[in-house]
């Protein structure tokens, strides 16, 4: 082993216990494992960051964003709409649902196609009485069964048709993974259709943001006699007055109803104040401020959302800036103009003072504020709305154009004419100078942690090939499998890849595996195509963990889901897609050509 080979499998081993670890996000854990690299002496200085203009880091950034524009368009509302009238049965349901969102997975990103969809999932389970858990685990599994199916479907497609063009000159198509990928995928929704639903927990349903945070524990109404200390003095005075963890909500001043006040706001005798805090909260600022139980008003509920001011429930996506924040740290109020009400995690109300409260992804949110206010904040924050469309981030227009400027891209790419990063990078570009997207939306709809774990990744897997640690570890790899047959090594790659993709980030199990896979192919002198598409299936089966992809951590909090729950679902799935994906990869991949 040369020097560089054995810095790199240390990188990479301490890279992958800080994946699994989870103490720092996994960009963080690639660009620290990148400058130690580069500290060592493993990665040469001047291609440090050659990684970050690599055709695949710029391809997924250009998809993303046309993701984002066909969503701006209404075309993902317009596939939606009937699942409406589908039913009350579960099978049905999350067969229409995951069906749907296996097909809008295969051309938008997964994620984005289950964050559109999810509402329209909760709305279904409110409405039929269905538990929430029966649905979302599904849904989540369906967005990631149909990114498999088309190379831009999902981020490792893009990396291995990558990987394939520098090791034979020709990268795969925008099609080359549907032959396997569509078997996957239609076996895939089949069992979660039929069967997989019926493993899933049943977990708290979701219910109104009325019931899960039970709104009349949690608001009350005070009264300001003359001789109180806050007469005269402004709403942040009377939130400031004490420790306690309170929020004004709202002011009820004659026939005058002032809900989501301004901080500024000045409190005049004989308002009613409607106050969000806990029994020891309340009876604080009752004696800080001298003020009085309103006892002859019932103001509370109504004038939570008068007008223009609206309640929302939002779930917290990963790698939202609310992560490991609290109120006090974020300050919601003054900078986004909206009070939090209340925290629900994994389907219970949290009953610990809001201020001292360290957000969690998938924890969800009972916001109030102007509904202008809360598009602003939303994706600012990087929530989710969980309302009934009605906070839909984007107006609908010109569908057909957005389709013709995707369908345009697809086909350049399908045909050759173009190569992928050149036809979505203008597929993008017209999308932005056509008006379904803006320049700022355009930056914001990219996932830059996912930016940065690729330009970060790419120079050590090259840098593992460069320095024999592939072929080392295809060498060994092989000695093992000797004597077996090469569907053995193929199939023994897919399961690894399974495993590896369910603790880490799937693109970085794809950076990991593909030159491993090209190094063993060569070992066992047969076409590398099927030991890269085993990979790319693999690396897309993160079913036994929430960590494993963002779609299922996305879910774990609606669901209430516990990490337990998923490899019961998970497992048979991994196993179903296994026996189906090796006859598929060997029929349309054969390892002699």
């Amino acid at each position: 082993m040369t020097v560089d080979a054995g810095i790199i499998f240390a990188v990479l081993l301490a890279a992958l216990v800080m994946f699994v670890w989870e103490r720092w996000r996994y960009d963080i854990v690639a660009l620290l494992a990148l400058l130690i690299a580069v500290l060592a002496g493993a990665v040469p200085a001047d291609q440090a960051f050659a990684g970050f203009g690599h055709p695949a880091v710029i391809t997924v950034a250009a998809v993303l964003i046309v993701s984002q524009g066909l969503q701006n368009s209404g075309v993902v509302d317009l596939c939606a709409s009937w699942t409406t009238r589908v039913g009350h049965a579960p099978a049905v349901q999350v067969a229409a649902l995951t069906a749907l969102v296996a097909a809008l997975s295969a051309f938008i990103n997964n994620v984005g196609a289950l964050s559109l969809l999810l509402p329209v999932a909760m709305r279904m389970a409110r409405k039929s009485g269905t538990p929430a858990s029966l649905l979302l685990m599904p849904l989540a599994f369906g967005s990631l069964l149909g990114g498999m199916t088309t190379l831009i479907g999902t981020p490792p497609n893009i990396i291995i048709a990558t990987f394939r063009a520098n090791h034979s000159g020709e990268p795969f198509r925008m099609f080359d993974f549907a032959p396997v990928g569509v078997g996957v995928a239609v076996a895939g929704v089949l069992y979660l259709a039929l069967l997989g639903w019926r493993l899933v927990p049943k977990r708290i349903s979701q219910p109104s943001p009325e019931d899960l945070f039970h709104l009349p524990d949690y608001i009350a109404e005070l009264s300001v006699p003359p001789e109180s200390k806050i007469v005269d003095q402004s709403v942040m005075a009377l939130e400031e007055i004490t420790d306690s963890d309170i929020g004004v909500v709202g002011i009820v001043r004659g026939e005058l109803k002032l809900p989501a006040p301004s901080p500024y706001e000045t409190i005049r005798i004989g308002d009613t104040l409607i106050v969000q805090a806990d029994s020891e909260g309340l009876k604080a600022v009752m004696d800080a401020a001298q003020l009085k139980l309103a006892s002859d008003t019932k103001h509370g509920e109504e004038v939570l959302g008068v007008g223009d001011v609206t309640l929302a429930e939002a779930i917290v996506k990963p790698g939202s800036q609310l992560e490991g924040n609290t109120v006090w740290t974020l300050n919601l109020r003054w900078r986004y103009g909206i009070n939090l009400l209340g925290v629900s995690r994994h389907g219970a109300r949290l009953t610990e003072r809001l201020k001292d409260l360290y957000f969690r992804a998938g924890d969800i949110l009972l916001l109030q504020g102007t509904e202008a206010a809360l598009q602003r904040a939303l994706p600012a924050l990087g929530c989710l709305p969980l309302a009934d469309r009605g906070l839909r981030i984007g107006r609908p227009r010109r569908l057909l154009i957005a389709c013709g400027i995707f369908a345009a891209a697809v086909t350049a790419v399908t045909v050759g004419t173009l190569n992928a990063p050149i036809a979505f990078v203008g597929a993008a570009l017209l999308l932005i100078l056509t008006g379904f997207i803006s320049a700022n939306d355009a930056y914001d709809a990219i996932d830059w942690p996912i930016i940065m774990l690729l330009g970060a990744m790419i120079p050590i897997a090259h840098a593992l090939e460069a320095s024999g640690g592939a072929t080392l570890i295809a060498a060994h790899l092989f000695n093992l499998s000797r004597g077996l047959p090469p569907e053995v090594i193929v199939f023994s790659l897919l399961v690894a890849t399974m495993f590896l993709s369910d603790l880490v980030n799937n693109a970085a199990a794809a950076l990991l595996m593909a030159p491993i896979a090209i190094r063993l192919a060569s070992q066992a002198e047969v076409s590398a195509d099927p030991m890269l598409i085993a990979v790319a299936v693999g690396a897309s089966c993160a079913f036994l963990t929430p960590i494993g992809h963002q779609s299922n951590a996305l879910v774990m909090g609606p669901g209430g889901y516990r990490f337990s729950d998923y490899w019961r679902v998970g497992l048979l799935l991994e196993v179903i897609i296994a026996v189906v994906a090796m006859p598929l990869i060997l029929w349309n991949w054969p390892l002699h050509r």
